[in-house]
């Protein structure tokens, strides 16, 4: 399928590997020309190389803190952008009683009040222009709260009443907002979860990952790929009357009709 959005030019946030990578990937597939960010210029030079020569699009690396103000002006300078995917990194898990007010903080800056900053950047200008989409990456938390991730579950909870109200607000202009829901993908998230059970529970990390593997109803986890075709769709031509939406991908592991 065409998604009719080659020459489009797009930010992707934490788009050296991960969930931000594979969108980067299918975006770039779609012919759309890049803007990747990361912290680790090492790695996010590697990745906007490989997606040059593989794609033959236009890709720009900068990095840098995307929860900075330095950061987000480094990255909106290279602007203006048709698309933006926003992505942060979630916060440690652990339990209520460990967090403090600066734990707080810290994950709402990066999983809330950043992808907010970023918006309110591009926003006006795609509405000028009569066009564009916004991808925020969340969490499947938002609609099924994991009990030992309360500094994720409450930061991108956040996140997801803002775009409820502000999607509503500039559809009538051509932009659209919505929220992929990732469950449990095949990143170092998932690496750095199972860790913390294999060292709070002494078993192994295969064990860690079957056990995990099978509480998926797919049976196994999800791929950046996949997350990234899915992602590039909402961007696409084809997904203008998708707006304010909160979109799982997590194998049917949430157990919900709504």
């Amino acid at each position: 399928m065409d998604l009719g959005i080659r020459g489009k030019r797009a930010l992707v946030c934490a788009s050296s590997k991960g969930l931000g990578r594979g969108c980067a990937e299918a975006l770039a597939e779609a012919g759309v020309d890049l803007v990747m960010n990361a912290r680790g210029a090492e790695a996010l030079e590697a990745a906007a190389e490989e997606i040059r020569a593989r794609h033959r699009v236009k890709v720009v690396a900068v990095a840098g803190d995307i929860t900075s103000d330095a950061g987000r002006a480094a990255v909106l300078a290279h602007g203006p952008f048709d698309i933006l995917v926003t992505n942060a990194g979630g916060p440690p898990p652990g339990m209520w009683s460990d967090w403090t007010r600066e734990d707080f903080i810290k994950a709402l800056d990066a999983n809330m009040l950043t992808p907010i900053a970023l918006m309110q950047a591009v926003l006006p200008g795609m509405m000028a222009r009569g066009w564009g989409r916004v991808v925020n990456i969340t969490s499947v938390s938002v609609k099924a709260p994991v009990s030992v991730l309360g500094l994720s579950n409450s930061a991108r909870a956040g996140l997801t009443g803002f775009v409820a109200g502000t999607s509503r607000q500039v559809a009538g202009k051509g932009v659209t907002i919505n929220n992929l829901l990732p469950g449990i993908h095949a990143t170092d998230r998932a690496v750095a979860l199972d860790m913390a059970v294999v060292k709070a529970r002494g078993i192994s990390m295969e064990e860690a990952i079957a056990e995990r593997a099978a509480t998926i109803p797919a049976g196994r986890y999800g791929t950046p790929a996949e997350f990234g075709a899915a992602c590039a769709f909402l961007c696409s031509q084809h997904a203008g009357f998708i707006v304010g939406q909160n979109i799982l991908l997590d194998g049917g592991a949430t157990n919900t009709t709504l």
